[in-house]
């Protein structure tokens, strides 16, 4: 195995683990400079986003167009060029280094054309560091059309969200879901130790939905998938989402900012506010989804996917991730935010009056005690640090709210 090149980032870093968990035999993976055959590394080996395979223009062209939704007209040019120059031989001479891999029985790669019957050429993005980061490989054939994606799930986290989003995409192939299209499940089970699911390529290169047209559409689906498994009208204090949650901050350790999410949770439920409970995706963000110019919306990446939740938390969720990562907007002040303006964004979705601030007081509870469960902070994601910015604004929220308490900080 290889070490990582001087200078390399934190995925520069993770690469030399991608390539031991996708082709695991000792001593095959190799970074070298230049050639023919291999892994194109984009941009570099010191700071990796993305493998592309050179041995097909066309397959290696397609591999940077649907490597991830590119969100913003910018990142959508930057793609389309990259592509061109892949397309047209060149991006291999822009990028010189490679990954070589002998493949063999023993490789992904292998036992993906033996489950599907057929050979793939794969592509890798690597994403940031978080806990939850998992090898996702783009499935294509030689001449570039994509079969699929495939997930490994490689520690008790990541095989635990794998295979919820194999059980997620099963149930939901049974559900009403208008206007929504999600990938259909081609394989699902265990290689090497780890748990793998193999999912249906969704049209991502078809025309897409003009900005106003396409924001509408999305806000139809979220609708729909809130829909999905029916909704319940429910004094909150001793809701399923009430308990499940108390459950799961209880079962967390003893550090203070889980004490502060136990105490929020609390000040909800002595409101006793009445919601709607339905079900969300989980994480729908600008990369999870993307509209069609025909009207559908195409939605991926349903990992965690939960019914039982008060519903509008997906565009609760959608708008603070816009705001944080795309806006720039610091993340105390986007989750104030969100608070704030929780009317707005839950108007669709039929909450009863005067509960929208504490839908997104609960959302952001919900998600503290995911990135404490997930151990995101410790992983070096960003926003893992739930203290520096989600807390302060649910407390100072609930401080002022009648009926919440007092809550105190």
């Amino acid at each position: 195995m290889f070490t990582p090149p001087p200078g390399a980032d934190a995925r520069g870093a993770y690469l030399p683990e991608l390539a031991g968990l996708v082709w695991p035999a000792p001593g095959r993976p190799a970074l070298r400079r230049g050639g023919r055959v291999g892994f194109a590394v984009v941009p570099s080996a010191a700071r990796p986003r993305l493998l592309v395979p050179v041995g097909s223009r066309r397959a290696a062209a397609s591999a940077v167009r649907h490597s991830t939704e590119a969100q913003g007209a910018k990142a959508r040019l930057r793609r389309a060029v990259l592509a061109t120059a892949f397309r047209a031989g060149l991006g291999g001479l822009a990028f010189r280094d490679r990954l070589v891999v002998d493949g063999g029985d023993g490789a992904l790669d292998a036992h993906l054309a033996a489950v599907l019957g057929r050979p793939a050429l794969l592509s890798i993005h690597i994403g940031p560091a978080r806990a939850n980061r998992k090898p996702v490989v783009q499935l294509l054939d030689d001449a570039g059309a994509p079969i699929g994606y495939a997930k490994l799930g490689v520690d008790p986290l990541t095989r635990a969200l794998v295979d919820a989003e194999a059980a997620a995409l099963a149930r939901l192939a049974t559900l009403d879901l208008p206007g929504v299209q999600v990938a259909e499940v081609l394989h699902h089970g265990a290689w090497g130790g780890h748990a793998l699911l193999v999912q249906s390529a969704l049209p991502v290169g078809l025309p897409r939905a003009a900005p106003p047209r396409a924001a509408e559409a999305e806000r139809a689906a979220m609708v729909a998938v809130s829909r999905c498994l029916g909704v319940d009208r429910v004094p909150y204090a001793d809701s399923p989402h009430a308990r499940r949650l108390a459950d799961e901050l209880a079962a967390l350790d003893d550090r203070p900012e889980v004490a502060r999410l136990r105490a929020a949770l609390a000040a909800v439920r002595r409101a006793d506010p009445v919601f709607d409970l339905g079900a969300w995706h989980g994480d729908w963000n600008g990369g999870n989804s993307a509209t069609l110019a025909d009207g559908r919306t195409l939605v991926w990446d349903w990992e965690r996917f939960a019914g039982d939740v008060p519903v509008g938390f997906d565009a609760l969720h959608r708008r603070v991730q816009t705001a944080i990562t795309r806006a720039g907007v610091e993340p105390r002040e986007a989750a104030a935010r969100l608070i704030a303006g929780a009317g707005e964004a839950l108007a669709p979705f039929g909450q009863p009056a005067g509960v929208a601030d504490l839908v997104a007081v609960l959302y952001l509870v919900e998600l503290g005690a995911r990135y404490l469960r997930d151990r995101q902070a410790e992983a070096g994601a960003r926003l893992g640090h739930v203290a520096a910015w989600l807390l302060p604004a649910v407390e100072d929220h609930l401080a002022g709210r009648p009926g919440a308490g007092g809550m105190a900080k």
